[in-house]
């Protein structure tokens, strides 16, 4: 889980075009026949009734949807197209009400040596992948030219179908705080998000869920008329993989995982297994941040750089900080302070490193009573969190994961579980285990998808990982034997391949797409 899909990474906070309304008249799904094999294969949880969805013909565009689409007039420059696949809402009623899922697709142009379509998504959930196509081709190099590589944004992210809850707040991973006020203004504001998903969205929250997503992956495959598609998932990206597999055994051909989740662990209280990471990750950034004070002023040694941040913890708890200056201000408290950190730690480059500090900086200043101007990325950052310009994002997010598992009920359960991580954890225990807006959804239609089918993606992981630990990435590997593990070394880094920009990995996963065999072994890269 990531607060921002990977290829936002770069700036601070993603926007997601807005699409048809959620009210408009089903459409109906029409056309020439895909090529032959294109249909969902024996043996897969495909379900009856679905031909005129695997069928049917898929009308190439223009990805502009309007003048000033800067996203799709860079996509069309580029040479991709981009065009709505329909998918029905509820698998078990394919002749009701249908949806779209918005795909986008940079074409090969060595036809000679074609590998065959690929398939992108950026994790999330709720991240989009319709902008990815150009990008992934410069990063797989000899390779691109011989995929068609295919971006989508999921059911209800992104162009495809929406679904927003009008939420006060992009996202939903706050703090429980420092006490138990905190606490229960959190479980007040979590029972609020949820009541409004189910004020807005009722009729369609149960078919948001990943199994329906790897369905309707199945519904693009045969769209395009492959019969077996690769697939390239970060992050969440790598459990909806995964349940791909499961799902429809035999119709994956190359597949790479980044930063894999344990998909027995993956719900609504999955960042809680990376709770340690992010402390660890938080402590090397306070080193980092120690050797330049002069710069950031927050202290000489990680101790004091620590101390500092608990400092300004404890100050947005006794009141609110004002963040920023006229005419955007901020009040943040201490359930919402850990957040700027979590956001911050998620990568070990100067870079990162450098906005977290100029963040922190901003907090300190902030918690002496002077308020700082803020940097166009920390009051985008601030705005996604603390306002609704983009309540689809945490909406969506908070819809799939609750959809796929449930969550305990009870507020005390999650209360005993903050105040026992205090002492081991103090800056993101109670926000890991903080309840959420599951604790008051309906419960998922289906049960969690099982691992019994083997599998051979490639998965890639570091060590570091503060989203998505790296424990995670082994189990997976142990539930399918015949992947293969690729292990980056000493990074803090969730999400490496194309964006690390670590020449070890990149080509292990490079080698892989273009010959489509894995290493012999698990493979262990350096940072």
């Amino acid at each position: 889980m990531n607060t921002c899909s990977p290829s936002a990474r770069r700036t601070s906070v993603i926007g997601l075009a807005l699409a048809a309304c959620l009210g408009t008249a089903a459409a109906t799904p029409t056309g020439t026949a895909a090529a032959v094999g294109a249909g969902p294969k024996p043996g897969s949880e495909a379900g009856p009734g679905l031909d005129r969805y695997y069928d049917q013909h898929l009308l190439w565009g223009s990805c502009a949807e309007k003048p000033d689409d800067t996203m799709g007039r860079d996509l069309d420059k580029a040479g991709v197209q981009c065009a709505d696949v329909v998918v029905p809402l509820d698998y078990t009623a394919p002749g009701g009400r249908t949806i779209t899922v918005a795909i986008s697709r940079l074409k090969a142009t060595d036809t000679r040596h074609r590998i065959g379509s690929i398939l992108l998504n950026n994790g999330g959930p709720g991240g989009t992948a319709l902008q990815s196509p150009p990008e992934f081709h410069t990063w797989v190099k000899k390779a691109g030219p011989r995929y068609d590589i295919v971006g989508f944004d999921p059911r209800f992210v992104g162009r495809s179908t929406p679904l927003d809850c009008g939420w006060p707040v992009g996202t939903n991973l706050f703090s429980a705080g420092l006490g138990r006020s905190g606490f229960e203004r959190q479980v007040a504001l979590q029972k609020d998000l949820a009541a409004k998903c189910r004020a807005t969205n009722a009729a369609v929250l149960p078919h948001v869920s990943t199994r329906n997503t790897a369905r309707d992956m199945d519904v693009i495959r045969g769209a395009l008329g492959e019969k077996r598609i690769s697939y390239f998932g970060y992050s969440y990206g790598t459990y909806l993989g995964t349940v791909y597999t499961q799902m429809f055994p035999g119709s994956t051909d190359r597949m790479v995982l980044d930063g894999a989740i344990d998909p027995r662990k993956f719900g609504p209280r999955l960042l809680q297994e990376a709770v340690g990471e992010n402390e660890r990750a938080l402590a090397d950034w306070a080193t980092w941040a120690a050797a330049r004070d002069e710069t950031y002023g927050l202290g000489r040694t990680r101790a004091q750089v620590l101390a500092t941040v608990d400092r300004i913890i404890r100050a947005s708890a006794r009141a609110p900080l004002t963040v920023g200056t006229a005419p955007e201000t901020f009040q943040l408290d201490d359930t919402q302070v850990p957040f700027i950190l979590l956001s911050g730690v998620d990568s070990d480059t100067d870079v990162s490193r450098a906005t977290l500090g100029e963040q922190v900086s901003v907090l300190n200043k902030a918690a002496a009573g002077q308020p700082a101007k803020l940097s166009p990325s920390f009051a985008g950052l601030l705005r996604f969190a603390m306002t609704g310009e983009q309540s689809r994002t945490g909406s969506v997010q908070s819809a799939i994961i609750c959809g796929d598992r449930a969550a305990p009920r009870n507020p005390e359960t999650y209360w005993r579980d903050i105040e026992r991580s205090r002492a081991a954890y103090p800056r993101f225990g109670a926000l890991t285990k903080n309840i959420g807006p599951c604790a008051f959804w309906d419960r998922p239609r289906e049960e969690p998808t099982q691992v019994k089918h083997d599998a051979n993606p490639l998965i890639v992981s570091a060590t570091g990982d503060p989203r998505t630990p790296h424990k995670g990435a082994v189990a997976l590997h142990d539930l399918l034997p015949s992947s293969k593990l690729l292990t980056l070394k000493g990074a803090n880094r969730h999400a490496i391949y194309g964006l690390y920009e670590n020449d070890c990995v990149d080509s292990e996963v490079n080698h892989y797409l273009s010959t489509g065999k894995l290493p012999a072994d698990d493979r262990v890269c350096s940072k």
